[in-house]
């Protein structure tokens, strides 16, 4: 398609000659593998790299007969199902562009995704969750032209795409450098853009935290984060295959299910947001001991008391990790950096990755000094879907959007985004840093900070909690242990709204562009 990105030849030569391109193709991954070896587990399905091999060669074969072919884009709205990762492998392998999208969209999400991307195909999960996926497909039709064909998956309909492997063959002609993956950013502040990888990227990607995170073949890999999210297309979709180890995929997310799984099926290794971290740290479920020995987790903050919690109880490796959809991965923790790191900075950059911290005037600023992340990366996207604006420096630096401070040693913490501040009597406070000491709070069992306008001082802080069970939590016993800390008093929320959780994106990211809305309406203590 004519609006899809690619990166240019230099930088593809730049990185090439850096040893972070090698010209590997992602499905490549899965038919090198071990045929007899278990490939995947899905509920009652178990599939060695044989039968999955078989499965995609089917549905390649099916997708082909639909007429989808290089450049186009086949959209999937599957949970993390065995389903999800045949139809991913199959369309990359026609030369095709995979484009998962969230389970929770509804009309007006999916209809957008649907006319920016273009999609010829759209492959859905009927009823999930008691809502009716193929009904809304088919309401979308007539305002998605681009989309020829809706195909249920676990009906009749995908046993048929899936009939024959006659025409199941790989395209040929294809580069490590073709666009493969369409991913929608969340849009908690503006609406969603469509992050384009390719082989190349998501390859040296997955590549590098195999080395970082000293991963070997006798891993076990736990898929919980959404296969639509770039951590489930990395670690759901591709990281197993590249060990040749098998991936546990888990569709509906609750604490005791994911020990179910560690337990059931040995796995050692996961990558996700801070309410996965959160709940198997304090699930009455957690086993005395078990086979998971590293966690990494980002996609959202990530409370440094929470990574000490889950490093003492868990007994396993927790590591943040900073990155986007765009940059999946800038920085992360490594099991031998000092624990108070891990816990209290985002880590060091990966592998070939680069980092700024500029100023308002794009000046690099001293070690330790807040400021605007600008990040570089074999891993970096090729740009934005249909967005013709350039929105990388000629020197190939992406503004994360971040703000953040990295220290003589080279680790990074993130103080919050460049529009996540609280602009209180001309002085900016950052909001990640007053809910991570509010974190400390021992009554408070999730927290965000947003601003609320106020005519004087143009913002003052609203704290939005979540108590712990049977806790009484005032905006007094708040700033009281702020106080505590030695908080300067700007700092302190001066308002307190009470709810039972805080909106939140399949990956973890809380709304704040939704909290801002509802404080406004709410009573203010």
């Amino acid at each position: 398609m004519s609006t899809l990105p690619r990166a240019s030849d230099a930088v593809r030569e730049r990185w090439t000659a850096a040893g972070a391109y090698d010209g590997t193709l992602l499905d490549g991954w899965v038919s090198d593998a071990d045929p007899a070896r278990l490939a995947l587990v899905d509920g009652d399905v178990r599939l060695t790299y044989g039968e999955l091999t078989d499965r995609v060669v089917r549905a390649t074969a099916g997708l082909r007969r639909l007429g989808v072919g290089p450049g186009d884009v086949v959209a999937q709205q599957l949970p993390n199902w065995w389903e999800a990762l045949v139809v991913h492998l199959a369309a990359i392998g026609l030369g095709a562009v995979s484009n998962p999208l969230m389970p929770i969209l509804r009309d007006s999400e999916m209809r957008y995704a649907l006319r920016s991307g273009g999609a010829r195909v759209l492959v859905v999960p009927g009823v999930f969750r008691g809502y009716d996926h193929t009904a809304m497909a088919q309401r979308l039709r007539a305002d998605c032209p681009a989309l020829e064909h809706v195909v249920t998956a676990r009906t009749p309909g995908f046993d048929e795409l899936l009939s024959t492997t006659e025409g199941g063959h790989a395209e040929p002609g294809r580069t490590s450098g073709d666009p493969v993956c369409l991913l929608y950013t969340s849009g908690t502040e503006s609406d969603p853009k469509g992050a384009v990888h390719s082989h190349d990227t998501l390859g040296h990607e997955d590549r590098s935290m195999v080395a970082h995170l000293q991963l070997t073949g006798d891993d076990v890999v736990l898929a919980a984060s959404p296969v639509a999210h770039v951590t489930g297309v990395l670690y759901g979709f591709h990281l197993a295959s590249l060990l040749g180890t098998a991936v546990v995929f888990c569709d509906v997310w609750s604490p005791e299910r994911g020990w179910a799984l560690v337990e059931a099926e040995g796995c050692s290794v996961t990558v996700a947001a801070t309410p996965f971290l959160h709940g198997l740290t304090h699930s009455p479920a957690r086993p005395a001991s078990s086979s998971l020995r590293v966690f990494g987790c980002g996609g959202a903050d990530v409370p440094p008391e929470l990574v000490r919690e889950a490093a003492r109880d868990l007994d396993c490796t927790v590591v943040r990790v900073y990155g986007s959809t765009e940059i999946p991965t800038v920085t992360a923790g490594h099991a031998e950096d000092p624990a108070d790191l891990r816990a209290d900075t985002d880590g060091r950059v990966v592998g070939l990755g680069e980092l700024r911290v500029v100023d308002d005037e794009e000046r690099e600023v001293p070690a330790g000094t807040v400021g605007h992340l600008r990040a570089r990366a074999p891993e970096m996207f090729l740009g934005y879907h249909g967005l013709d604006r350039q929105v990388v420096d000629a020197d190939g630096w992406f503004a994360t959007g971040d703000l953040g401070r990295v220290d003589e040693a080279g680790f990074l913490t993130v103080t919050g985004r460049s529009k996540d501040l609280i602009l209180r009597g001309g002085e900016n406070i950052s909001a990640k840093e007053v809910e991570d000491l509010l974190y400390r709070h021992p009554d408070v069992a999730d927290v965000a900070v947003v601003a609320v306008p106020d005519p004087v001082l143009t913002e003052r802080g609203c704290a939005v909690v979540v108590p712990r069970a049977g806790a009484t939590v005032t905006l007094e016993s708040l700033t009281t242990f702020l106080d505590g800390l030695g908080i300067a008093r700007q700092k302190y929320p001066e308002s307190l709204v009470l709810v039972e959780e805080l909106p939140r994106t399949p990956t973890g990211k809380i709304q704040k562009n939704v909290l801002r809305a509802s404080v406004r309406n709410s009573p203010l203590g």
